[in-house]
């Protein structure tokens, strides 16, 4: 199918509380095109006949040239192979399993992955309906929030917006430390299983750029976590490949090396410096640490970034390349980000001119050290940095490359 993105277009959007689909409607809109956004909570599940007939009374209402979505919807796709209409997903999340599930290969499929080796393993495995896509930010949107940043908040005791985010280092997101979390579910491992896998997880955690640990988990090693659950023992889903050592590597261990990362990051700097962190959980194993508790995405999170002097960044390992989303949001605001090592960075942006790179918690106190002296060159790299997301990853860059790779 052959057609300019300029002509219109009518999209059909499906989510269930996803992030992102006000900044895509307001793309759609600025490229000239229709949209209708319909929301389902049986969007995430592999089958449902309530969400067959949604989907069948949805287009009974109205002609649609393709149907988005964040992330990626077994369910969804089947139903938009059936009806031959284009399903475009753009997703943002990993580790992601439905991507393992057998509709990923249905030709309707035009699937767009924000990691480049995890699209280059697909691309390899002779999948072909992935794309590569990194991720994007409505700058402008933020900008408008921006505006009101020396307004004063009557929650925050008469301090302006600025004043009340201000702060040397922070940190916006999860700690994985949930009770129980997923690791914590494997009860009464083996000592000589625990000691493997916290020698495993300590050795991938000094390689960056290459995700071994899976590699790593031997049969016997599985047998042991398996009973570990039992009878609760981890299955793939039905319709999907995903083997029982990619579960284990990507959600189990990648949690618990993320939860150890930023635990030793923020430790770290707040021994030095004024560190916030933003989360929903209580974090009594970061005592010199501010927590100011979860933020709303839209609302109050583009004012952290903003107004931090320094944004830590710290990426789940599970995200083998990419620029995470939090990064993007980052520059997107026009904060200053300091990241571990992601390869992307480098084919996206330049480290020291656009953002900066930490390689070890050393590393990273030694540079929040550095910039928090130096304020001028810090400001002038956040200030580089938002200008390329400005130009070459807003919402409207990205879904016009979407719309273009798709119908053109």
């Amino acid at each position: 199918m052959k057609r300019s993105v300029e002509n219109h277009m009518n999209i059909l959007i499906f989510t269930w509380k996803d992030l992102g689909i006000p900044d895509v409607c307001e793309a759609l809109d600025k490229l000239g095109c229709s949209w209708n956004c319909v929301s389902s909570e049986h969007l995430r599940e592999r089958v449902s006949a309530e969400f067959d007939q949604l989907f069948e009374r949805t287009f009974e209402e109205g002609h649609y040239d393709a149907v988005f979505t964040f992330n990626f919807s077994p369910v969804l796709s089947n139903n938009c192979n059936r009806r031959n209409v284009p399903y475009l997903a753009f997703v943002y999340d990993s580790p992601l399993i439905q991507l393992y599930s057998v509709s990923l290969i249905n030709p309707c499929n035009h699937i767009f992955l924000f990691d480049k080796i995890l699209y280059q393993e697909f691309v390899q495995a002779q999948i072909p309906t992935v794309h590569y896509a990194p991720l994007a930010v409505n700058t402008e949107r933020i900008a408008r929030q921006l505006e009101n940043l020396d307004c004063v908040e009557e929650t925050e005791g008469g301090k302006t917006v600025r004043e009340s985010y201000t702060c040397d280092v922070s940190f916006l997101g999860s700690m994985y430390n949930e009770t129980p979390d997923f690791f914590g579910r494997l009860k009464n491992l083996p000592s000589y299983v625990q000691g493997y896998l916290d020698a495993a997880m300590a050795a991938q955690r000094q390689v960056c750029g290459h995700w071994f640990i899976e590699e790593l988990l031997t049969p016997d090693i599985i047998e042991a976590m398996q009973n570990s659950l039992a009878p609760a023992r981890v299955r793939p889903n039905p319709d999907g490949v995903e083997t029982v050592s990619w579960i284990f590597a990507n959600v189990f261990l990648a949690r618990k090396m993320a939860a150890v990362e930023r635990k030793e990051l923020l430790t770290a700097a707040s021994e030095q410096f004024e560190t916030w962190i933003y989360t929903p959980g209580p974090t009594p194993e970061l005592p010199r640490v501010k927590n100011r508790g979860p933020v709303d995405y839209y609302q109050y999170m583009p004012f952290v970034f903003a107004c931090s002097r320094i944004n830590l960044n710290t990426t789940l390992r599970s995200i083998r390349s990419a620029v995470p989303l939090r990064a993007m949001d980052i520059m997107g605001a026009g904060g200053f980000l300091l990241s571990n090592y992601q390869s992307e960075f480098y084919d996206l942006f330049v480290p020291g001119e656009d953002m900066e790179i930490f390689y070890s918690t050393e590393d990273m106190v030694q540079k929040c050290d550095y910039y928090l002296k130096h304020d001028a060159k810090r400001r002038q790299i956040a200030a580089n940095g938002y200008g390329k997301v400005k130009e070459k990853h807003t919402f409207e860059v990205r879904m016009k490359e979407i719309l273009s790779e798709v119908f053109n």
